[in-house]
Order: structure tokens, then C-alpha cells, then sequence
């Protein structure tokens, strides 16, 4: 067969994504912290960037326009000004300068010098490490018994559970396993109970001990009937050591006030606060919807460069680089109004489809999809997942991710559907009332659900009593 070489034209349709739509896609996804962190990085980034002082300061909307074109230089002045400050904010800066009262830090300290320092105001958290090490230096120790002490309690994890063994702690301080044992005993009668156990059963061990129940029916579960307790058998726990079972219970009650993990109260994982990206008040009848833009810098575009431009007295490559500048700030600044317009209508359009749940509670939140937001504001469902994705509202009904709205509903005999979420919150409360000593099975909850009009399997049923992290029917029995 002959091969040959040929030029034909052909014409076809393909999506380019341009960096100034990548950046407006990206602006969707960010956080309101993520979004201050970048606008902060732009500021420092492009010298046409500003941030405005006030709300006569920001650059309008059809500024914006002509800034993403190559404006003639007639132009450039009337689109992009600054306001100066002028006398009267001057004389109000002054008077307040002047009654601003500087004398309160001078007569406390007598002087600069003896104000102390920022380095003596800072503190921190101790650790599980630092609280133990303490200890050990406060003991009066041989120099030996610090050194594998040091070693031992280097090798202790944030859980308070020893993650070294003997032979590794004696040859890292060139001491015998006998003097490793022994200063192990001595770490392991530190505060907090139960610290550089080696598992579980020793961890649990050494608070029954610091109790004084050596040789009691605890120290004997613990030591040859852990399995079966975690399993709630009681009753072969109570043949096995022949007790009575009511002995047993009230061990198994004495072993659930144990710290499994003596360490967590030393935990110096750093609290991550939430900051809601939106506002819902209520006023009258209606839901007024406010964006959270604290920290947010206002920006404008510069007119220090853009007056150069065309002046002829910059050269074109500099000319060039202030036009590309002003066309990427102006497109950041689009970009972000874009954004807060659409995280705007979004939530705008969940309050429309859930009112009954901002007015009545999470009984009646109703099923909802990606794509009813998506058609009742005439915008793609992709949009709506990177809306939705890691932002929070500040509702009547508390502090909710805008995921949280969105869930799948299950029929009712009536024809009706309920959302999931509802169906979980009814498991939850079906649980928390049920008696103890004879929990409900997951087929007995189904069966109560359907007497309410809900349609559930078992298997559901399940599925969100897992979701919710609760036992089943034999984890959640109590014998007492």
C-alpha cells in the first residue's frame, strides 16, 4: 500500500483554557483565608495592584473593562484614579495623634528600656516530653539512671505509649536492660497515670496499680481477660475467675474510667478555627445574606504606571510590561467580584430550596442536588462543587459547610421524600432514647422508621447508624 503526504484543512471545536480562566477557577475553590493569603501575594507581586482606603477608592466595573483592552493613552487617565487625601484629613489625623494618650507604658516601666521584652510575653504549651523530663529531673537520680531515662522518654509517642524496646533503649545508653527495666518502673509511676506503657493491657495495668488494686478482680481481668471484657462478656469472665457476675460489672464499670491514652491531654495539635465565608441573618420573615470580607483587601488598579503609558517617556518594553501588569489586575480584581457574586447566588438559592429547614429544624431539610442550585441560577454543576467546596454559612441552625445541604433523599409512603441527613438525626435520637440494657437491633429501627412514614432497609439503616459512629445493638449494651 502507498503512503503519501498531504495538506488538507479541517475545522474543529476544542475548549483552551486560558491562564486568566484557570485563575478565575481556581479563585472558586479558595477559601476565604486562601483567597486573603493570594490577594496579599498579588499586592507584593504586581506594582499596579493597590489596595483601596476606601469605598470611593475601588476601581469600578467599567474600568475593569477597558483595562483588560489595550487603552490609548488619552484614556487611561479618566478610567483609573486616586483619590489624595486632603487638609481635613490631614488636621483630623493630627487631633488624633495629639489626644492619643502615650504616658500610661512610660510611668508603668519609667522608660523604654524597662519595658520588657516581646521574647518574655511569648509562652507555649508543655508537652507529654517536657512534663516528663521534668519529672525525671526533679528525682534524685544517678547520672546513669537520667541518661537512659532521657532515652526512654525520647522514644515515648504523643499518646503517652513507650515505642522502643528494652534491648534499643539499653544500647542507645550504653546501659544493661536490667538498669533499663528499672528506670522504666520508675518513668512508668510518673503523672499521667499509665505513661510509657508498652500496649493497652500494661497502660491500663499500671493505673490499677497506681490505685492500690494489686491482687484485686480488676488486675486479674486486666491481666487474662481483656478480650472478653472489650467483647462485654461478662459472664464468662465471671465463671472463669469465679465471682459473682455483679463483681465483674462493677470491675468492668472501675476499668472504663482508665485513660487509654494517658498522653492526648498533652495533645499540642494546633486548634483549627473556622471562619464562615457567609452570613445568614433573619429579619422579619425573609433571610438577608451577608459575605464575610473581613480581611480582604479592596483593590484598584494603579494610576502611578498607567499615567506613563503612551507619554512617550518610557520605553516600549516597559510599556509592554505595564499594559500585561494592568490586564492581570484587572482581571484579579474581575475575578474576585466574580466570585463573591456566585457564592452570593448560591447562597441565596439554598436558603430558597431549604427555608423550611432555616425556619423549622433539620427534621425538615429536603433532598437536594448539585443540579437544582445549578438550574435555579443558570450556571454548570462544576461551578456549584467548587462553590460549595470547603466554605461555611453562619445560619440560625449554627455553623454549616454548604455541603452539608446537599444530601439524597429517601421516599415516604405518603409519595413525599425526606433527606438523609433528617434520617440520620431520627437514628440518632431513636438510639439516644432507647434503654440501655436492651438496645434497639438495626431491623427493629427500620421497622420503627417505617411506622413514621419512611421507607428504610436494614442495610440503610446500618449504613447511617456506621456514618454516625455509633455501636451496634451488643456494643451498645450496658449490663449495669
Amino acid at each position: 500500500m502507498a503512503m503519501e503526504m498531504r495538506q488538507q484543512l479541517k475545522m474543529s471545536q476544542q475548549l483552551v483554557m486560558t491562564p486568566q480562566l484557570q485563575q478565575a477557577i481556581k479563585l472558586l475553590q479558595l477559601t476565604r483565608m486562601e483567597l486573603q493569603d493570594l490577594v496579599i501575594q498579588e499586592l507584593e507581586e504586581n506594582p499596579l495592584l493597590e489596595e483601596a482606603t476606601g469605598l470611593e477608592d475601588v476601581t469600578e466595573p467599567d474600568a475593569l473593562e477597558m483595562a483588560e483592552q489595550e487603552l490609548e493613552p488619552s484614556q487611561e487617565g479618566a478610567d483609573f484614579h486616586e483619590v489624595e487625601a486632603g487638609e481635613e484629613t490631614l488636621r483630623d489625623w493630627d487631633s488624633y495623634l495629639d489626644g492619643y494618650n502615650y504616658s500610661s507604658g512610660e510611668q508603668q516601666y519609667g522608660g523604654e528600656d524597662e519595658r520588657p521584652s516581646f521574647e518574655n510575653l511569648l509562652t507555649k504549651k508543655g508537652t507529654l516530653i517536657d512534663h516528663l523530663l521534668w519529672q525525671l529531673h526533679m528525682g534524685q537520680y544517678s547520672e546513669m539512671d537520667v541518661r537512659v531515662g532521657e532515652v526512654i522518654i525520647g522514644n515515648v509517642d504523643d499518646y503517652g505509649y513507650l515505642r522502643a524496646s528494652l534491648q534499643e533503649i539499653a544500647a542507645a545508653s550504653s546501659a544493661t536492660e536490667e538498669d533499663a527495666q528499672d528506670v522504666l518502673d520508675c518513668i512508668q509511676e510518673f503523672d499521667p497515670p499509665g505513661v510509657a506503657a508498652r500496649d493497652l493491657r500494661e497502660c491500663l495495668l499500671i493505673q490499677a496499680w497506681n490505685l492500690g488494686m494489686k491482687g484485686s478482680i480488676v488486675e486479674r481481668i486486666l491481666q487474662n481477660h481483656l478480650g472478653d471484657l472489650e467483647k462485654r462478656n461478662y459472664k464468662q469472665i465471671a465463671r472463669s475467675l469465679k465471682v459473682d457476675i455483679n463483681q465483674v460489672l462493677v470491675a468492668s464499670r472501675i476499668i472504663s474510667g482508665f485513660d487509654p491514652r494517658p498522653g492526648s491531654s498533652f495533645s499540642t495539635d494546633d486548634v483549627h478555627y473556622i471562619s464562615p465565608d457567609i452570613f445568614v441573618h433573619k429579619v422579619g420573615d425573609d433571610y438577608v445574606v451577608m459575605l464575610n470580607e473581613e480581611g480582604l483587601p479592596n483593590l484598584k488598579v494603579s494610576t502611578q504606571y498607567t499615567d506613563a503609558r503612551g507619554s512617550g517617556t518610557i520605553d516600549s518594553q516597559t510599556e509592554h510590561y505595564i499594559s500585561d501588569k494592568m490586564r492581570s489586575a484587572a482581571w484579579l480584581i474581575k475575578s474576585i467580584q466574580q466570585r463573591q457574586r456566585t457564592i452570593y447566588k448560591v447562597a441565596k438559592s439554598i436558603i430558597r430550596f431549604q427555608r423550611e429547614y432555616f425556619d423549622r429544624g433539620i427534621e425538615y431539610l429536603r433532598p437536594l442536588v448539585l443540579r437544582d442550585i445549578a438550574e435555579d441560577i443558570g450556571m454548570h454543576e462544576s461551578t456549584i462543587s467548587r462553590v460549595t467546596t470547603n466554605k461555611y454559612m453562619q445560619t440560625p441552625q449554627g455553623l454549616l459547610e454548604l455541603k452539608y445541604f446537599f444530601n439524597s433523599g429517601l421516599s415516604t409512603s405518603e409519595g413525599d421524600f425526606v433527606a438523609s441527613e433528617s434520617v440520620k438525626n431520627r437514628i440518632k435520637e431513636i438510639i439516644e432514647k432507647e434503654n440501655p440494657q436492651k438496645p434497639l437491633s438495626d431491623q427493629k429501627i427500620a421497622e420503627l422508621l417505617t411506622g413514621e412514614t419512611v421507607n428504610i432497609a436494614r442495610r440503610t439503616v446500618t449504613k447511617y447508624r456506621e456514618m454516625l459512629n455509633l455501636g451496634s445493638s451488643s456494643e451498645r449494651k450496658r449490663h449495669f
